[in-house]
Parts: C-alpha cells; structure tokens; sequence
C-alpha cells in the first residue's frame, strides 16, 4: 500500500485544487461553486521527487441522515480512515470560520494524524486567515497556493515525517529537484502505440445517461460503498478512478457523471462534468455503457455509443436492472435487433443483461470487458491477411473503374492495434467505392473474430512498401 494522503476540508477552499497541483494535471473539475466534488478521486502524486497516493475528498458539510451531504461526509471519512495522514486545508483569504473549527474538533478524534494546511496564501490578503489558523490548536499551518504552486517545499517538509513512517525512502540526490512536469499529449501518444502490459491497470470507463445505476455498478465490482450512490440523477460530477484486482489482474475502474443531450445542458457544472466524462472516453481502453432495461437503446445510447465508437475505444453494453424486465427474450431481441441496424461500427458487440442492485450478471460483464479488450488489442500476421484479401478479391472483386478497367488492389497490412486499424495499397485510392470498403470491413471483422470493436481501414495509393521485405 503506497503511502497516502487524504486532503479534506469544508466546501470551496481548494481541495481539487491542490489535488490537480500535486497530480500535475487537471483530473479533478474545479469550479467557484461549493460541493463539486461528491466522491473519492484518486490519483498518484509527486512532490520533490517523492511519489505517493492523494486522495481528493467531497467538503465537509454538517448534515445528518440519508441526505447527499451525509452520504458525501461518510465517503470523506472513509478517506481519511484509510490514509497515512490527513492535509485540512483552510481558506486563508475567508478565515477561520465555525465550520473549519467544527471539523477540526472532528479529525482530532480520529487517529489519523493531520496536518492543518492554509491555502489561497498568495499575497497578502491570506496574512490574517493564516495566523488566525493558529487558534484551531492543530499545530503549525502550512500557507500554500494551490492555484499558483506556491509553499510546494514547506508542505513537503510537513508531509516526509509521516512518509518516513510509512516506509518512503528519500533519495538525498534528487531531494531538492523538482520532478519533470508530464507532458500529457506525449504520455498519450505512448500510450495509444504500446504494446498490452500485463502490469499496467486496465482502464475501464463507465458510462450511461443520468441514473442508470454507473456507481452502483461500480460499488458492485470493486464490492463496497465506494461511490456515492442514490435514487437523485447526476450524483456524480467528476470521472473517478479506483483501481482493484480482478481475476489476478490490476483493473483501473472509472464511474463517470451522466450524459444527457447536450440541448438540455445549461448547467456550467454539468457541462464540465460532461467534458470530465468525454475526456475520460478518450483516454479509456475499454468503455461499458449502461443503459436502462425500461428505455433500451434511446436515442441519447446512441448518440453515446457512436461516441465510443468514433473514439475507437472497445465497448461492452451492460443492460442494467434487467430483474424487472417483464418478457426478457422480447426485449434481449428487440436490443439485438437495433444494435444490428443502428451500431454496424462496432457489430457484434458484446451485450450483458445485469442488475448491478444484487449483483447478477457481474461475472459475465467483467468476462465481456477482458474479451473485448483482448479483441481491441489483437494484431494479425501480414501474410494471414493477404491470403485473405486474395480469397476476397476473388470471391467479390471491386467494381470497375470508368472506362472498363480493372481496379487494382494490391496489398494489405494491419499498422497498429487498439484498435485494429489497416492500411489497403490499391491503385487510385479515392475511387475505391465506400460500399467496397464496408464489405472489406465486414469481413475482416468476420475472418479474424474482430467482432464488437470498431476497425479502421484506410486505403492507400503508391508503392507497396512491404513488397520487397517479404510477407
């Protein structure tokens, strides 16, 4: 267990601030509105050259029962259980007010050690918060600036006893560097052209509109309440990454906020939450949209799962609260059917009817995600296609071009995975019929069982450049 740090505090003082600065980029939505923050976010840190796990909580709010604040309250405690050491951030430019005092009175009873952080410190305007910060009786305050990265070296100082503790071996060398800033666009791109690594997680995203049951299937998987759940839609704002062990294999799972039609959006949260959860797409490796088994296949699943599919992402369909469903073979057909006419993109796509309330069904949606993925990631030897492009080519040659002539295929060659994507030499490129390319398409997802996962195909004019290199 990597050593890790809870940030918590009332509402609005910076908390996904600082985890985005700690993080070194922006996973967490920021916004002037109190309370965007509703789950646990995860994400690994680096500070002076020292990795460890940070954890971003909902704000403290004093409420009671079964409202979202109470829920929210039970998640950040949760955090703040489970960590090495808890950071309580203050704002300094709004001062000491009685809720700060209230859950600094809190966390003292608990045994995780904390350290009282003053953010927003950056000039003078924080001067009298942060002395004032002296009277909650909880030690020394850190004044930092999470949005300008200032007092990074003195929260350091504060965190590396608790880290030593936790069995964090400091390198004197490369104590006083900073560590380089990750550069996003080329983690990225080494990413899309890796080869699958049985070590790294596999990321998979959840997906759906609002209140089709995304946390509680993720609560279901990773098998606690790990994120916040209720009957009120658009619980969740932020895209929220947890990873666990399926089956032996490390799994990073993402529950994300719902995605209604954008006309109905007028939200400057949720258009934010929206952006979270498209971002989160794109940086998937395998997506499940869940849908609703009283409205399967509306025209928002559509619009999300052409969506996966432009992304090129592999997706599994989760049919979610499938015990209440009245005829299931009338309904299983009637989602067939439209997945058939309406998705060719990704035909044959995986489809796993569930209830994510009492579980069942979830052993075959995680057997779905693995055989997807491996799909996503399979590459086919140069010669094998070929000789298929020679059986096709004979079987149903291209039409011809203007004039009688005969249109020229040449070669085939797959150049990259995940997803599968082919590049086809023929002679005049552009006049190849968008019909022909569909059938080529259609039978390469039917010879090499590429089914559920889009494929690209491009077509390509010149020299083959494989020719002399032998197939």
């Amino acid at each position: 267990m990597p050593f890790t740090v809870a940030i918590v505090g009332r509402p609005n003082v910076g908390k996904s601030t600082l985890f985005n600065r700690l993080v070194g980029r922006k996973l967490a939505i920021v916004h002037d509105l109190p309370g965007i923050t509703r789950d646990r976010r995860e994400g690994r840190a680096s500070l002076m050259g020292v990795d460890f796990q940070v954890v971003d909580t909902a704000g403290f709010e004093e409420l009671g029962g079964d409202s979202i604040e109470a829920r929210m309250r039970f998640q950040t405690d949760r955090a703040v259980e489970e960590a090495d050491v808890a950071l309580l951030l203050i704002d300094a430019r709004a001062g000491v007010t009685p809720l700060d005092r209230h859950f600094a009175d809190h966390l003292r009873k608990a045994k995780t050690p904390v350290i009282l952080v003053a953010n927003k410190c950056e000039g003078k305007a924080g001067a009298p918060g942060l002395y004032e910060a002296y009277g909650l009786g909880m030690g020394e305050p850190v004044p930092v600036s999470a949005e300008h990265g200032e007092g990074m070296y003195e929260l350091f100082e504060a965190l590396m006893p608790y880290a030593q503790k936790a069995g964090v071996v400091l390198d004197d060398e490369d104590e006083d560097e900073f560590p380089p800033f990750p550069d996003e666009a080329a983690d990225a791109a080494s990413e899309a052209e890796a080869e699958p690594d049985p070590g790294r997680p596999l990321t998979m995203v959840i997906v759906g509109r609002p209140n089709v049951g995304k946390s509680t299937l993720g609560n279901q998987l990773l098998g606690e309440e790990r994120l916040l759940t209720g009957p009120e839609a658009g619980l969740t704002r932020d895209a929220i990454g947890v990873e666990w062990i399926h089956g032996g294999r490390a799994v990073k799972l993402v529950d994300t906020a719902g995605l209604r039609r954008k006309a109905n959006i007028y939200d400057a949260v949720e258009k934010l939450s929206v952006a979270n959860t498209l971002e989160s797409i794109r940086r998937a490796e395998v997506v499940v949209l869940v849908m609703d088994a009283a409205q399967i296949l509306d025209k928002q699943d559509l619009t999300i799962l052409r969506l996966i599919a432009d992304e090129g992402r592999a997706l599994v369909v989760a049919v979610n609260k499938w015990d209440v469903v009245e005829n299931p073979q009338v309904a299983l057909g009637r989602l067939r059917d439209r997945l058939e006419t309406s998705a060719p993109q990704v035909k044959g796509v995986r489809t796993v009817t569930m209830s994510a309330l009492n579980g069942r069904g979830i052993p075959q949606l995680m057997d779905a995600v693995i055989d997807s993925w491996t799909v996503w990631n399979r590459r086919i030897p140069t010669a094998q296609l070929n000789r298929w492009l020679a059986e096709v080519i004979e079987r149903h040659p291209p039409p011809a071009l203007p004039g009688g002539r005969r249109y020229k295929i040449r070669y085939i060659t797959q150049v990259k995975a995940r997803p599968p994507t082919f590049a086809l030499f023929a002679t005049k490129p552009d006049e190849l019929p968008e019909s022909y390319v569909r059938y080529l398409v259609n039978g390469l997802r039917e010879a090499f069982d590429l089914k559920g996962v889009p494929i690209r195909l491009f077509v390509r004019g010149g020299r083959n450049p494989y020719a002399d290199k032998g197939a």
